[in-house]
């Protein structure tokens, strides 16, 4: 197969061949009508595929208020009222995501001492169901805390022995009431299995920035520096500077990163700040349709452009930094090999109708075609 006259994120143009699976090489264009603007594969660094109710009818959101802890609350509710299993909707999730162009995706599953297992072994048949689509790394997420949910910790090694990537954590302080236990507890888990973490901290003002400090020395004592994530960190954007800067600069020290979905009514840690002190910062769905959230559709060129609205982004760089949020800067933390368009690398690519990456962030135009290992799996927003 050849992409006749391509435009690269570069804005470079070229014919793209491509053979056995692998981009083979780049030749000059083509005279012509273009093949479209050609990028890598959209990744979410953040989705709960066990919580969508996609495919079943509309179901209201139930929580009574805004805390977490009463949105866990509202959720064992809908759950106990599904009527369609976790890996039917988790299915239905894949399908609509991948149609968008997502390959690559980080997947927080639910563990407490009432789901028990039963959300992973969903997950990871979905997983298999889609492996040849989608690659699903999966954190083992203790969605009702660890000392609230007695038994959990032991339930968060057994997913890690049964096919969990890594270890979650969720609010040490506002959920479990113990910053050193909870983190002792599941950094304990990560040391002894050998993997990472990726832990959901909505804590803010200076109580929640103490546990982001907590995370990052925790981190950079146990050698785990690159292998650690803090999701949404509201508290990065609801402090002042000063205090953001210096813990900015613990958390490069670290390796830790920062995931963002743009929250639409919650602060956003300064994604430019913490960029430019050398913190990866990436992106994800977050909640899509679930007990949490009526919202939500898991395009990520959607989610990007979010997080450019929320940050103020008006520049074409911050543009480009906002895409790097749902493409490179995650495929670093997931730690993906031949991402990206190269000679050699896998021919994984997404075609869209824009002039550039800029343009493609800020008016999320349909996927022409998604491409995984050089067979196309999508076209104009649907499987084939």
């Amino acid at each position: 197969m050849i992409l006749h006259n391509a435009t690269l994120p570069d804005g470079s143009r070229h014919d793209i061949e491509i053979e056995d699976g692998r981009v083979a090489a780049f030749h000059p264009p083509s005279p012509g009508e273009s093949a479209g603007l050609v990028l890598p594969p959209l990744i979410d660094g953040h989705i709960h595929l066990d919580k969508t109710l996609l495919g079943l009818p509309w179901v209201p959101n139930q929580a009574e208020g805004n805390a977490v802890a009463d949105r866990i609350e509202a959720e064992r509710k809908v759950r106990a009222e599904r009527t369609v299993s976790e890996t039917e909707t988790g299915a239905n999730l894949v399908k609509q995501i991948v149609a968008s162009g997502t390959l690559h995706m980080r997947c927080h599953v639910d563990i407490d001492n009432q789901l028990r297992l039963r959300n992973l072994r969903a997950i990871l048949e979905v997983r298999e169901r889609f492996r040849d689509l989608v690659t699903i790394e999966i954190v083992a997420f203790p969605q009702s805390g660890v000392a609230r949910s007695p038994g959990t910790a032991k339930l968060l090694e057994e997913a890690i022995a049964q096919g969990a990537d890594l270890v979650g954590g969720l609010d040490p302080v506002g959920i479990d009431g113990d910053l050193d236990g909870h983190l002792g507890t599941i950094f304990g888990i990560a040391s002894r299995r050998g993997v990472g973490l990726d832990i959901h901290l909505h804590d803010g003002g200076e109580g929640g920035l103490a546990q982001v400090v907590a995370i990052a020395q925790r981190t950079k004592a146990l050698g785990l520096n690159g292998r650690v994530a803090i999701s949404h960190a509201f508290a990065l954007g609801s402090v002042s500077k000063e205090l953001t800067l210096s813990t900015a600069d613990l958390l490069a020290d670290a390796g830790v990163a920062i995931m963002s979905h743009g929250p639409g009514a919650g602060t956003m840690p300064p994604v430019k700040l913490l960029k430019e002190h050398g913190v990866e910062v990436f992106s994800g769905s977050d909640n899509i349709r679930d007990a949490w959230s009526p919202f939500g559709n898991g395009d990520m060129l959607e989610r990007a452009m979010m997080v450019g609205y929320r940050a103020n982004f008006r520049h074409d760089h911050e543009l480009l930094l906002a895409f790097e949020m749902v493409t490179a800067a995650p495929a670093r933390v997931l730690k993906l090999k031949n991402y990206g368009l190269k000679v050699g690398g896998p021919a994984d690519l997404v075609v869209v109708d824009a002039g550039s990456v800029p343009e493609a962030v800020a008016t999320r135009p349909r996927r022409k075609l998604v491409m995984k290992a050089g067979r196309v799996v999508a076209r104009d927003g649907a499987l084939v």
